[in-house]
């Protein structure tokens, strides 16, 4: 079972426990805007979503829980996930509003990244994000990702950027 530390979190598998965090964080439309996803309607079916999440049991990765570690505190995810038909591995975060802007986002991805390049010895991570979010793509570009190109991101301009494991390593 995936766990790591970092200085102020915990990132670890999600579970049914995080049903009621996931519903209220999927519930949030300025959580949501530049997502493309819709919120839950009951704190049930965020259950029954994270009852089924398989990504773990595939493939060994995914969106993990942000644990604040001194409050034990439900702070969103972050994480990795593949794409079986593309072969790509895509790093997301979301945090509930009230925990933007603190750097979490940036330290539970470092986290991700140097698990996803060392462990799984990943080639390259991506990173997508609409246009308009200029926070996620500030993220990735303080993470060392560079920009890949554009996309239609649900009926929207979006950006994919990347970064290959010997990038990450030459910025260590």
């Amino acid at each position: 079972m995936f766990q790591q530390m970092t200085p102020r979190l915990c990132l670890r598998e999600l579970n049914t426990d995080d049903a009621e965090n996931f519903y209220l964080l999927n519930s949030d439309s300025e959580v949501l805007k530049y997502t493309g996803d819709v919120p839950f309607k009951t704190i049930e079916e965020a259950l029954l979503f994270l009852a089924n999440y398989d990504q773990y049991k595939k493939y060994g990765v995914g969106r993990w829980a942000i644990i604040h570690k001194e409050t034990k505190e439900f702070l969103g995810w972050c994480g990795l996930k593949y794409d079986p038909e593309t072969e790509g591995v895509d790093l997301g975060f979301r945090l509930f509003q009230k925990h933007w802007n603190k750097g979490y986002a940036t330290e539970a991805a470092r986290t991700c990244l140097a698990y996803g390049f060392s462990h799984f010895q990943f080639n390259e991570i991506i990173g997508r994000a609409m246009t308009a979010n200029i926070a996620s793509v500030k993220t990735l570009t303080k993470l060392g990702f560079t920009f890949r190109q554009h996309f239609n991101f649900n009926e929207k301009e979006g950006v994919m950027y990347g970064i290959t494991r010997q990038a990450w390593k030459d910025q260590q």
